[in-house]
């Protein structure tokens, strides 16, 4: 029988909490020749949602223009619940900024490339994301300990 003070991590589920797809300018748009600009902006969230059970949002921005018109613009969250329990704070807060994320990414990727192509684009791929490095980057540029994973 497990200790119950032993270090609990689970994933219960990861699912697509939202996605949209807008093409304010289409279809004049969709005539340009020109070659548009990717913008892709990446965050992460982290909540509790019940005792030892917390979930960890992914969200993306892909905005692709050409000269200062939108072709695209995609906004998807996705998300992953886990039960995380009897970890050190500070172990807590690294799992929720790394771990959780290296999880729900890939999910994150494949349905963002799947709505660009089902909008009619040729695919623009998220690039891997090494999410420790990211981690510590927000931790580099806060002035004490506190994560920037937001925590409601």
């Amino acid at each position: 029988m497990a200790d119950q003070q032993d270090p609990v991590f689970q994933i219960q589920r990861v699912y697509l909490k939202g996605a949209s797809l807008e093409q304010p300018n289409s279809p004049a748009i969709l005539l340009e020749q020109e070659q548009p600009t990717v913008d892709i902006q990446l965050g992460v969230n982290a909540s509790p949602v019940a005792d030892g059970i917390f979930e960890v949002t992914v969200t993306a921005t892909v905005q692709t223009k050409i000269k200062d018109k939108t072709v695209f613009l995609i906004e998807a969250q996705q998300a992953g619940i886990f039960e995380i329990r009897n970890l050190p704070e500070e172990q807590m807060s690294q799992i929720m900024g790394i771990a959780c994320p290296q999880i729900v990414y890939p999910y994150l990727r494949g349905n963002v490339a799947d709505l660009i192509q089902r909008g009619g684009f040729p695919p623009v791929h998220l690039s891997e994301i090494n999410f420790q490095a990211m981690y510590e980057q927000q931790q580099a540029q806060t002035d004490d300990d506190a994560p920037r994973i937001v925590t409601q």
